[in-house]
């Protein structure tokens, strides 16, 4: 039975920390399915289409060559009803720190509870990427800010765009 992991975000926009989590997701599983939460009530930055594109030109290579095989799609429901739905058994999830620890364990025990058969797997990010987050990203990018340590080279080139 293939090992069918899903990694869920919004990826808005995706950071060299969301990179990290990948490179270590990809040898966990034989496939990887990076999952975009699309909420109504939330106004991203990047439109769903433009994420997705984004997911798939930084994510895909990196699966490619660890031979794990790739997917990204979006969901606007619970994350672990997506991941059922996808056929995922493990959900990845970052950790840059003790507050994400906390956080994210009770997110794990609840989905636990609900689908007993998908097993939260947390990765710890690497000591490089632990400060970055998409929210800071964004407002630095916003402020004319330079975050070309903080982002592939693709989503650098796309945050000056949308913010010239």
């Amino acid at each position: 039975m293939p090992r069918i992991a899903l990694y869920p975000g919004s990826f808005d926009p995706v950071t060299n920390g969301h990179l990290d989590v990948v490179r270590h997701a990809v040898t966990l599983c034989d496939r990887l399915i990076v999952s975009i939460g699309v909420h109504p009530g939330k106004k991203p930055l990047f439109s769903t289409e433009e994420r997705l594109e984004m997911v798939k030109a930084v994510f895909e290579p990196v699966a490619k060559k660890a031979g794990c095989a790739f997917d990204c799609n979006t969901y606007d429901n619970l994350t672990v009803t997506a991941a059922q739905k996808a056929g995922a058994t493990i959900m990845i999830r970052g950790l840059r720190d003790g507050t994400d620890l906390d956080y994210e364990m009770q997110i794990a025990g609840m989905n636990e509870t609900m689908a007993p058969e998908v097993h939260t797997v947390f990765v710890p990010a690497s000591p490089a990427v632990r400060p970055i987050t998409a929210t800071l990203v964004r407002q630095i990018a916003g402020m004319g800010g330079d975050v070309s340590a903080f982002v592939p080279p693709a989503v650098a080139k796309s945050l000056k765009t949308k913010f010239s």
